[in-house]
Protein backbone atom coordinates (compact mmCIF):
# COMPACT_ATOMS: atom_id res chain seq x y z
CA UNK A 1 0.00 0.00 0.00
CA UNK A 2 1.35 3.36 -1.14
CA UNK A 3 2.42 5.88 1.75
CA UNK A 4 0.13 8.75 0.91
CA UNK A 5 -2.90 6.20 0.06
CA UNK A 6 -6.30 7.72 0.62
CA UNK A 7 -8.93 6.31 3.12
CA UNK A 8 -12.41 7.19 3.94
CA UNK A 9 -13.36 7.12 7.77
CA UNK A 10 -16.31 6.69 9.19
CA UNK A 11 -18.79 7.39 12.35
CA UNK A 12 -21.84 8.21 13.84
CA UNK A 13 -22.87 11.34 15.59
CA UNK A 14 -23.77 11.25 19.13
CA UNK A 15 -27.80 10.47 19.62
CA UNK A 16 -30.68 8.97 22.17
CA UNK A 17 -32.30 6.21 21.79
CA UNK A 18 -35.13 8.57 21.86
CA UNK A 19 -33.97 9.72 18.46
CA UNK A 20 -35.24 8.52 14.99
CA UNK A 21 -32.10 9.67 13.43
CA UNK A 22 -28.51 10.33 13.48
CA UNK A 23 -25.77 11.89 11.85
CA UNK A 24 -22.84 9.36 10.05
CA UNK A 25 -19.98 11.50 8.99
CA UNK A 26 -17.04 10.06 6.54
CA UNK A 27 -13.76 12.00 6.85
CA UNK A 28 -11.36 11.22 3.39
CA UNK A 29 -8.04 11.51 4.81
CA UNK A 30 -4.55 11.20 2.52
CA UNK A 31 -2.27 9.29 4.80
CA UNK A 32 -0.74 9.74 7.09
CA UNK A 33 -3.12 12.90 8.08
CA UNK A 34 -4.16 15.43 5.19
CA UNK A 35 -8.06 15.88 5.78
CA UNK A 36 -9.03 16.00 1.82
CA UNK A 37 -12.98 15.91 2.15
CA UNK A 38 -15.73 15.59 4.60
CA UNK A 39 -19.43 14.24 3.56
CA UNK A 40 -22.42 13.14 5.38
CA UNK A 41 -25.68 10.88 5.66
CA UNK A 42 -28.03 9.78 7.93
CA UNK A 43 -29.18 6.52 9.17
CA UNK A 44 -32.19 5.31 11.65
CA UNK A 45 -31.08 4.67 15.22
CA UNK A 46 -31.17 1.02 15.85
CA UNK A 47 -32.87 0.79 11.95
CA UNK A 48 -31.27 -1.30 8.90
CA UNK A 49 -30.54 1.20 6.70
CA UNK A 50 -26.89 1.89 7.38
CA UNK A 51 -25.28 -0.18 4.87
CA UNK A 52 -27.00 1.74 2.35
CA UNK A 53 -26.88 5.30 3.74
CA UNK A 54 -22.92 4.42 3.53
CA UNK A 55 -22.47 2.70 -0.08
CA UNK A 56 -24.92 5.58 -1.07
CA UNK A 57 -23.01 8.09 0.40
CA UNK A 58 -19.93 6.73 -0.95
CA UNK A 59 -21.46 6.58 -4.49
CA UNK A 60 -22.57 10.18 -4.84
CA UNK A 61 -19.61 11.08 -3.51
CA UNK A 62 -16.72 12.93 -5.55
CA UNK A 63 -14.23 11.18 -3.30
CA UNK A 64 -14.95 7.60 -4.12
CA UNK A 65 -12.66 7.33 -7.00
CA UNK A 66 -9.13 6.60 -5.72
CA UNK A 67 -9.86 5.75 -2.03
CA UNK A 68 -8.22 2.24 -0.72
CA UNK A 69 -9.84 1.44 2.13
CA UNK A 70 -12.90 2.36 3.99
CA UNK A 71 -12.76 2.42 8.18
CA UNK A 72 -15.15 1.82 10.03
CA UNK A 73 -15.42 2.45 13.60
CA UNK A 74 -17.37 -0.63 14.69
CA UNK A 75 -19.56 -2.22 12.78
CA UNK A 76 -22.11 -0.68 13.88
CA UNK A 77 -24.41 2.82 13.35
CA UNK A 78 -27.00 4.33 15.27
CA UNK A 79 -27.04 2.11 17.99
CA UNK A 80 -27.80 -1.23 16.58
CA UNK A 81 -27.61 -0.18 12.85
CA UNK A 82 -25.36 -3.35 12.09
CA UNK A 83 -23.19 -2.90 9.20
CA UNK A 84 -21.94 -5.99 7.49
CA UNK A 85 -18.52 -5.56 6.08
CA UNK A 86 -18.51 -7.81 3.63
CA UNK A 87 -21.74 -6.49 1.75
CA UNK A 88 -20.36 -3.27 2.23
CA UNK A 89 -17.18 -4.82 0.54
CA UNK A 90 -18.81 -5.58 -2.15
CA UNK A 91 -21.32 -2.81 -2.85
CA UNK A 92 -18.76 -0.27 -2.85
CA UNK A 93 -15.64 -2.84 -5.06
CA UNK A 94 -13.45 -1.58 -1.61
CA UNK A 95 -11.90 -2.75 1.35
CA UNK A 96 -13.83 -2.18 4.73
CA UNK A 97 -12.04 -2.44 7.83
CA UNK A 98 -14.24 -2.04 11.18
CA UNK A 99 -11.93 -1.24 14.33
CA UNK A 100 -12.70 -1.24 17.87
CA UNK A 101 -10.78 -0.53 21.40
CA UNK A 102 -12.14 -3.85 23.12
CA UNK A 103 -12.38 -7.37 21.84
CA UNK A 104 -16.04 -7.63 21.01
CA UNK A 105 -18.15 -9.25 23.21
CA UNK A 106 -20.53 -10.74 20.33
CA UNK A 107 -22.72 -13.13 23.52
CA UNK A 108 -23.85 -9.81 25.01
CA UNK A 109 -24.78 -8.40 21.31
CA UNK A 110 -26.89 -11.06 21.00
CA UNK A 111 -28.34 -10.72 24.29
CA UNK A 112 -28.98 -7.45 23.32
CA UNK A 113 -30.38 -8.26 20.29
CA UNK A 114 -32.75 -10.95 20.79
CA UNK A 115 -34.09 -8.64 23.40
CA UNK A 116 -34.94 -5.50 21.60
CA UNK A 117 -35.48 -6.88 17.78
CA UNK A 118 -38.34 -9.43 15.90
CA UNK A 119 -35.07 -9.87 13.27
CA UNK A 120 -32.87 -10.65 16.34
CA UNK A 121 -31.52 -13.96 13.90
CA UNK A 122 -30.62 -11.75 11.33
CA UNK A 123 -28.96 -9.06 13.02
CA UNK A 124 -26.98 -11.79 15.08
CA UNK A 125 -25.89 -12.93 11.64
CA UNK A 126 -24.05 -9.75 11.17
CA UNK A 127 -22.57 -9.75 14.88
CA UNK A 128 -21.51 -13.46 14.02
CA UNK A 129 -20.32 -13.30 10.43
CA UNK A 130 -16.22 -11.97 10.75
CA UNK A 131 -14.19 -13.11 12.60
CA UNK A 132 -12.17 -10.44 14.56
CA UNK A 133 -8.61 -10.49 14.74
CA UNK A 134 -5.89 -8.71 17.08
CA UNK A 135 -3.95 -6.09 15.54
CA UNK A 136 -1.08 -4.72 17.82
CA UNK A 137 -0.74 -0.74 17.88
CA UNK A 138 2.43 1.49 19.20
CA UNK A 139 -0.18 1.91 22.29
CA UNK A 140 -2.75 -1.31 22.42
CA UNK A 141 -4.33 -3.82 20.16
CA UNK A 142 -7.17 -2.83 17.71
CA UNK A 143 -9.87 -5.85 17.03
CA UNK A 144 -10.53 -5.91 13.43
CA UNK A 145 -12.94 -6.98 11.15
CA UNK A 146 -11.68 -6.94 7.36
CA UNK A 147 -13.23 -7.80 4.27
CA UNK A 148 -11.85 -7.21 0.83
CA UNK A 149 -8.35 -7.68 2.00
CA UNK A 150 -6.48 -9.88 4.30
CA UNK A 151 -5.10 -9.60 8.03
CA UNK A 152 -1.53 -8.34 6.98
CA UNK A 153 -3.00 -5.90 4.62
CA UNK A 154 -5.29 -4.61 6.96
CA UNK A 155 -2.85 -4.32 9.77
CA UNK A 156 -0.48 -2.77 7.18
CA UNK A 157 -3.83 -0.24 6.43
CA UNK A 158 -4.25 0.69 10.48
CA UNK A 159 -0.29 1.70 10.43
CA UNK A 160 -0.27 3.69 7.25
CA UNK A 161 -3.12 5.53 8.46
CA UNK A 162 -2.41 5.98 12.19
CA UNK A 163 -0.71 9.37 13.09
CA UNK A 164 -1.03 8.93 16.78
CA UNK A 165 -2.67 6.73 19.57
CA UNK A 166 -4.03 3.53 18.44
CA UNK A 167 -7.11 4.77 16.00
CA UNK A 168 -6.52 5.27 12.51
CA UNK A 169 -6.79 9.34 11.52
CA UNK A 170 -9.77 8.58 9.17
CA UNK A 171 -11.51 7.61 12.04
CA UNK A 172 -10.84 10.04 14.23
CA UNK A 173 -11.13 12.89 12.39
CA UNK A 174 -14.80 11.38 11.06
CA UNK A 175 -15.34 11.28 15.17
CA UNK A 176 -14.91 14.64 16.15
CA UNK A 177 -16.58 15.84 12.89
CA UNK A 178 -19.97 14.18 13.72
CA UNK A 179 -19.86 14.89 17.76
CA UNK A 180 -19.54 18.90 16.58
CA UNK A 181 -21.68 18.59 13.72
CA UNK A 182 -24.64 17.21 16.97
CA UNK A 183 -23.17 18.99 19.68
CA UNK A 184 -22.18 22.15 18.51
CA UNK A 185 -18.32 21.03 19.40
CA UNK A 186 -15.96 18.05 19.46
CA UNK A 187 -15.48 16.62 22.84
CA UNK A 188 -13.85 13.51 24.39
CA UNK A 189 -11.96 11.24 22.61
CA UNK A 190 -11.96 8.57 19.53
Amino acid sequence: MKAHVRFLGIDDAPFTFADERTSVVGAVVRAPGYLEGVMRTSVTVDGTDGLAAIAGMLGRSRYRKGLAVIFLDGIAVGGFNLIDVRALSEETGLPVVSVTRRPPDTAAMIRALKQRFKDWEARAAIVTRERPFAVKTAHRPLYVNAAGLSEPEAAEAIRIATVRGALPEPIRVAHLIAAAYARGESRGRA
